[in-house]
């Protein structure tokens, strides 16, 4: 069950990257410059503060990798959930380093600006970084168990661990002798040996 959300999640971060972080991605490629000047800097290197427009992309940019950092980062998502969308980016990067034209056939809405952004971030190779990034996950052992997986373990270990103290307790003590108040500890008896000698013909002299 955990991993089928985390397919549901791969769908969502898929979607969200297309339409949020493709789309505010063109729109900061479009940022506005003086007339007359090619390399001047985007509002003529004053603030970018005042343009909703540039607060708009920048904070879908930024809503797009905080979802991914969280995919990735979060040890009780399944790692389908970055892993599927980052495997999507590496093989379109892949596919379209061997054959262009198909690579950029696919993608869809390039009329529009959540197509043209897609298609700048895999010209850039933006696409193939990110892929590398949210891939990761998929390689940690520990995000494929479950957190009750986790626990029944620590569990067992602990038991183990229980167990193995009260074996070493019990090698390790020593039996004690149960002595009333008011009576000492009997003292040991001589062995036959011993009384043999004693009553031999050297203990009559």
């Amino acid at each position: 069950m955990r991993h089928l959300y985390g397919m549901a999640l791969a769908s969502v971060m898929t979607l969200v990257m297309f339409f949020a972080g493709a789309w505010g991605y063109e729109r900061l490629l479009r940022l506005p410059v003086p007339t007359g000047s090619p390399a001047a800097l985007p509002a003529g290197g004053g603030s970018l503060l005042s343009s909703h427009a540039v607060l708009y992309a920048v904070a879908a940019v930024a809503a797009t990798g905080v979802l991914a950092g969280i995919l990735v980062a979060a040890p009780r998502i399944s790692p389908l959930a970055p892993g599927l969308p980052g495997l999507l980016l590496i093989g379109w990067t892949v596919l379209y380093l061997y054959r262009v034209q198909p690579a950029t056939d696919l993608i869809p809405l390039k009329s529009y600006a959540f197509g043209a952004g897609w298609e700048a971030l895999l010209f850039n190779g933006i696409l193939a970084a990110v892929g590398l990034a949210m891939i990761v996950p998929l390689f940690i052992p520990s995000r494929w168990r479950s957190r009750q997986d986790d626990m029944t373990d620590a569990e067992a270990g602990e038991a183990s661990d229980y167990i193995a103290d009260l074996k070493r307790t019990a090698s390790s003590a020593a039996p004690t002798q149960f002595i009333p108040a008011g009576f000492s500890a009997p003292t040991a008896r001589p062995s036959a040996m011993h009384l043999l000698r004693r009553s031999g013909p050297a203990a009559d002299l």
